[in-house]
């Protein structure tokens, strides 16, 4: 055994230094420079949106998609249970309050019938929905077939939060393009990075630009510094839209790579009675592989899975504890179906990065395999 196997590491090498040290070179380290116009153009075109802005996170990105949408205080914002805290906290970030909605069992994603449900609940309530916001969760988009007319039958604006979805796809179209605004991530752990950062996509070009505004602390178009509105420090730099850049020249191998090691999950589990594969279509990007399993069937639980390969140095995770559960969001208003509570308590994700070396596969596959193989 040599070295922690870690779940999703960052997956750089020549290419990416190339781009960084020719921005290094370029004399362009500043906040602004020509990666980061090129950037946006490329993360654009993959979300099949005409619009971007490069910000220096997804959560970033998420509160200013609402803060363009007019979301405010007194306003209710409708969030996917099982989804990343940061979802729930741009929401706040406004002065809006989340209320949560849970998912469909198969594949995580948020419950369109649910969602629907609790639409009409508030609207019945006099409550004043802000937007909905949906997670494409581990890669594999919602379904927007279902979602998007939901929300536009009722007038409230979507906000696709497709951090974790870059370069997937849902019934031909790109994750990304499905909101008023959309947000992907470049964090350190996801299928590509600027380190840390995030790109806000949309059609609205008024949206985009409002959003560019807010992001370079709502400095007004004089030669002095004025200011009539509150605004942040959130654009990327140019050094780190370069290393962006980089990432997405490879992303269709990467992806290839997370894709193929989910398959030999599938092998692996394929014949184990109570455990099943968390369903990803083949617009995936296989940003995690999950399991979740039926420990009355299989006859042991996610969590001795985890013990396992903790033990040889393999990291693993459960999937998002829901942000109903979260004790800073426990009071907040809630449609459970029970659905995400049972994946937190019964999957767990595998190490699935595309920087995993062929003997780092074999060694994880090698350890589930042991496990699956000893006497109960």
């Amino acid at each position: 055994m040599t070295g922690r196997i870690y779940l999703s590491p960052p997956d750089v090498g020549e290419t990416e230094e190339r781009y960084v040290v020719d921005a290094l070179r370029s004399g362009w380290v500043a906040p602004v420079g020509p990666d980061v116009t090129a950037f946006e153009r490329e993360v654009a075109a993959l979300a099949g949106t005409a619009h971007a802005v490069a910000l220096s996170s997804g959560t970033a990105g998420l509160h200013l998609a609402l803060r363009a949408l007019g979301v405010g205080p007194g306003q209710v914002v409708v969030v996917p249970t099982l989804t990343f805290v940061a979802t729930a906290n741009a929401v706040r970030y406004t002065g809006a309050e989340p209320v949560f909605v849970d998912c469909e069992p198969t594949t995580g994603n948020v419950d369109p019938s649910l969602l629907a449900t609790l639409l009409d609940r508030l609207a019945a309530s006099g409550q004043r929905v802000g937007a909905v916001m949906s997670v494409d969760l581990f890669g594999a988009c919602a379904d927007y077939a279902a979602v998007v007319p939901i929300c536009a039958e009722r007038g409230v604006p979507l906000v696709e939060d497709a951090a974790e979805a870059l370069g997937a796809t849902y019934q031909g179209r790109p994750a990304g393009s499905f909101g008023r605004a959309s947000v992907l991530s470049f964090n350190g752990n996801k299928i590509a990075t600027t380190s840390g950062g995030g790109v806000l996509c949309s059609d609205d070009e008024a949206l985009v630009d409002h959003c560019r505004y807010l992001s370079t602390q709502a400095r007004q178009p004089v030669t002095h510094y004025e200011h009539t509105e509150v605004g942040y420090n959130y654009r990327l730099s140019n050094i780190l839209a370069a290393l962006g850049r980089g990432q997405l020249s490879r992303l269709p191998e990467m992806i290839a790579a997370r894709r193929a090691l989910r398959e030999r999950y599938a092998k692996v589990f394929g014949g184990v009675d109570g455990v099943r594969l968390l369903a990803a279509d083949e617009g995936a990007n296989c940003w995690l592989t999950v399991i979740a399993v039926d420990p009355t069937v299989a006859g042991w639980r996610a969590a001795d899975l985890a013990d396992h390969l903790a033990a040889a140095d393999i990291e693993t995770r459960p999937v998002w504890k829901p942000m109903h559960r979260q004790p800073v969001y426990a009071s907040c208003q809630a449609e459970l179906s029970g659905a995400s509570d049972r994946l937190f308590d019964t999957a767990l994700t595998l190490p699935s990065g595309s920087a995993l070396t062929p003997a780092q596969v074999e060694r994880v596959i090698d350890a589930v395999t042991a496990f699956l193989e000893r006497p109960r």
